[in-house]
């Protein structure tokens, strides 16, 4: 049992607190005509925490009966529309892509006079992976949206990851800015000098109750001893809780190489439409996407 106080540490202690106190929140799914979808589905069903809406084809109504709530779809592109439709009437907490295209999806998600994004919102992708040799979640951004960040985009995407901690009971997050090395270099890596930006309104509480330091490289960020070997001096103690990536490649990277070479167990989602959007890669398995829908329930518990 988890206590409330306590810092959730992994996905099976995350949906044994969903399950305790009975949280559940309405996921559109969009034309969920996969089994891969349809699996993990069915497993948060079952897990409790989730009440589905299916935006699917007539053969899909016809599977669910009358056990869930259903809306016809002609194809990917009308159930993207009408899912987008059914989230600004206020009918879905969370927005999850099926068998549709990313591209399909996201049309609708991001249209100026129907879309879900509200005018000045960043979108970004948080991820949240557990891995074996880690005794905790590491939550970091952004392995799948935005190719560059603007130094804006990248001040969202430290609330965001902040506001993930916070949901998961880590009181003072350790957010840690990423480079290949831990030395502010204006000239081939301009991006960091403005980290000493973010550092600075960290400190004046801009991002809520947190720690924010860097740049600092992977490993002196998530290994004491490697902190204390190169003798650096960060508040983060090589215990980061959260990461956030210069680029879409080295978050792209580092989601791909803890997945296939470290067996992490991962999730992911798309931060700052008016709900989570469950976004899976065709890559993702069952239980990605299973724990992918129990981390967009645990971020909406106080929307």
């Amino acid at each position: 049992m988890i206590k409330p106080t306590e810092p959730i540490k992994d996905f099976n202690q995350l949906v044994e607190h969903l399950v305790e106190r009975k949280i559940q929140k309405r996921v559109a799914v969009v034309w969920p005509e996969d089994g891969h979808t349809r699996e993990a589905v069915e497993m948060a069903i079952q897990a409790g925490f989730i009440e589905p809406i299916f935006i699917c084809s007539k053969q899909s109504q016809e599977l669910y009966g009358d056990r869930f709530q259903t809306i016809l779809a002609d194809d990917p592109t009308d159930a993207s529309v009408k899912a987008v439709a059914l989230v600004r009437d206020g009918g879905a907490d969370v927005l999850m892509k099926g068998f549709v295209n990313t591209d399909v999806l996201l049309r609708a998600v991001l249209n100026k006079e129907t879309g879900i994004l509200p005018k000045g919102s960043v979108l970004t992708h948080v991820a949240a992976a557990k891995i074996p040799s880690y005794p905790k979640l590491i939550f970091f951004t952004d392995a799948a949206v935005i190719p560059y960040p603007t130094e804006e985009q990248r001040q969202a995407q430290i609330r965001y990851v902040v506001d993930f901690c916070h949901a998961f009971h880590v009181e003072k997050p350790k957010v840690s800015l990423i480079h290949c090395s831990e030395k502010v270099d204006a000239k081939h890596f301009p991006y960091t000098e403005g980290y000493l930006q973010l550092k600075e309104m960290a400190k004046e509480g801009v991002f809520g109750d947190c720690i924010v330091d860097g740049p600092l490289d992977l490993k002196t960020s998530c290994c004491a001893e490697a902190l204390a070997i190169k003798k650096i001096d960060s508040p983060i103690g090589g215990e980061a809780d959260a990461l956030i990536f210069p680029n879409i490649e080295a978050g792209n990277l580092f989601y791909k190489s803890i997945t296939l070479f470290a067996d992490a167990e991962m999730a992911g989602l798309l931060k700052g439409p008016m709900v989570p959007v469950v976004l899976p890669s065709r890559g993702d398995s069952n239980k990605s996407k299973f724990y992918s829908l129990a981390l967009a329930t645990m971020i909406t518990i106080d929307s």
